[in-house]
């Protein structure tokens, strides 16, 4: 009886001829989902006895990917920009042991927004018994500064870099500060890549080392300009928030290219280890130089990570959420579901280029070598790993990846610069120096030189804009000083 009211119901509310039409809407409906999910990794790793050190790792992708790389054994070492006693760390930390029953998840902390505290931490660490790195995560780089929805300090955020009510106390205007927050954020991927470079350099060569950063979606908006330009031109930058986002983004994926090409040019990098087992060498002189692979990584466009705080409606933000932002957010959660990804989608990129075997660690190459101890495969691994007809993907290095595939930026080469020919010739005299290879992906090594050189003149300016307690001490003491010595010589005079 209740089963041909049922039916009566739906058929009274529902004509079966428009049927074909519910079921034509539903799959479009479940399609569209699914599409706009993106790529899923079909790679695995076993993460036991690996340490990784990720940066944002509090935030909801930052968190997602703690708990995929822990759930795979994992030792991780988490930033935190709050002290680790913090109840929210805290509790936190204690979840996510509990969860992926995986008891190696730290916090550290640093704040990315501090010269000093970053100093700080990577002092603590190359001092500590324990200075392996398998990898490092910059994932503080994927959030976006500002909202548009916001015209004042209150809508800054807060994800690792000067916070609403620096700004505030700063008496910067908005844009200002905004800037100053982005400028925080590269700048704090490249000295924690300064300081920990020497510990990875000095590991042994047949350690598997990554160096991931993580990247916004909106890099395509300052591909036309960015390929016209160099980084110390700030007047060519974009004026819109996407535009500028898109700029930082492109900014650090030039950069983690040429850092590839300078890895690859060092004097030890072509180095193969000796063995008489029937291993694969991790290095070679053809595919790969370096056992360190640095990449960049977009994960789309997620809910939580890019569309929450563009329209102000991001929790992590210290200041006032905006009101607005807040009710379309709600307002369009169902589109969101529908075309944003989650942050277990958006996390897959990530984890792609983390689980991707490198030419020389690729299961083909090693099970041919194992199967031909003296043949061609152990000689040669690469012609081993190509060697069957099915192509087998490998881990780029210094590719930018989006939805588990190489994006191919068209960026114009740059031109080199005036004194191009003088620094050749200071190479060439010097028989330890091997100049990077000029393989002119996203915009060629000249491009890639100019953005290394903008950041180290930007982090002079930055440090000395932030000096640690000592640096302030001591300048307040000479300053007293100063003063002390004036007034003896007016009174003596």
């Amino acid at each position: 009886m209740v089963l041909k009211l049922t039916l009566a119901a739906v058929d009274k509310l529902l004509p079966s001829t428009y049927y074909l039409h519910v079921v034509v809407a539903v799959a479009v409906v479940l399609i569209t989902r699914v599409v706009s999910q993106g790529r899923r990794t079909t790679r695995d790793r076993d993460m036991h006895g690996r340490i990784f050190l990720v940066t944002g790792g509090f935030t909801p992708l930052g968190i997602t990917l703690l708990e995929q790389l822990a759930a795979r054994g994992a030792h991780i070492i988490a930033l935190s920009p709050k002290p680790i006693n913090a109840p929210e760390i805290d509790l936190l930390v204690s979840v996510l042991r509990q969860t992926t029953s995986n008891e190696q998840i730290y916090a550290e902390e640093c704040d990315l927004s501090s010269p000093p505290s970053i100093r700080a931490f990577c002092t603590r660490f190359l001092t500590g018994q324990e200075q392996r790195l398998d990898g490092i995560v910059f994932v503080h780089e994927y959030a976006q500064r500002g909202s548009l929805l916001s015209t004042t300090n209150a809508g800054l955020a807060s994800t690792g870099a000067p916070s609403s009510g620096q700004a505030r106390r700063s008496g910067k205007s908005w844009a200002e500060a905004l800037e100053d927050e982005r400028k925080a954020a590269s700048l704090a991927t490249f000295l924690i890549i300064t300081l920990l470079l020497p510990v990875l350099l000095v590991a042994p060569v047949e350690r598997d080392i990554r160096i991931v950063s993580v990247v916004n979606p909106f890099y395509a908006a300052a591909s036309s300009l960015f390929s016209t330009s160099t980084p110390s031109a700030p007047a060519k930058i974009p004026k819109g928030l996407l535009g500028q986002e898109g700029w930082r983004a492109l900014q650090m994926s030039v950069y983690v290219r040429h850092l590839q090409r300078v890895l690859d040019a060092l004097p030890n990098a072509g180095q193969v280890p000796k063995t008489d087992e029937p291993t694969v060498h991790v290095v070679s002189d053809k595919l790969q130089k370096s056992n360190i692979v640095s990449v960049s990584v977009c994960p789309g466009i997620s809910r939580l990570d890019t569309v929450a705080p563009l329209l102000g409606a991001s929790r992590a933000s210290e200041g006032p959420q905006s009101k607005l932002g807040t009710i379309l957010y709600i307002l369009l959660q169902p589109l969101l579901w529908l075309f944003a990804k989650s942050t277990t989608s958006a996390v897959q990129s990530i984890l792609h280029v983390l689980f991707l075997p490198t030419p020389f660690k690729s299961p083909r190459a090693m099970a041919h070598a194992a199967a031909n101890p003296g043949g061609a495969g152990a000689s040669d691994p690469v012609a081993a790993a190509t060697s069957d007809l099915r192509p087998e993907e490998i881990l780029k290095p210094g590719a930018l990846y989006r939805e588990c595939a190489v994006v191919n930026l068209p960026l114009p080469i740059a031109p080199p610069p005036p004194d191009a020919d003088v620094d050749a010739d200071a190479k060439d005299s010097d028989p330890g120096v091997n100049p990077p290879p000029n393989d002119n992906e996203l915009g060629g090594m000249h491009l890639g030189q100019a953005v290394w050189e903008h950041f180290e003149v930007a982090l002079k300016e930055w440090e000395a804009a932030h000096p640690s307690v000592e640096e302030k001490a001591v300048a307040e003491s000479g300053q007293t000083t100063t003063a002390s010595v004036d007034q003896d010589a007016s009174a003596g005079s």
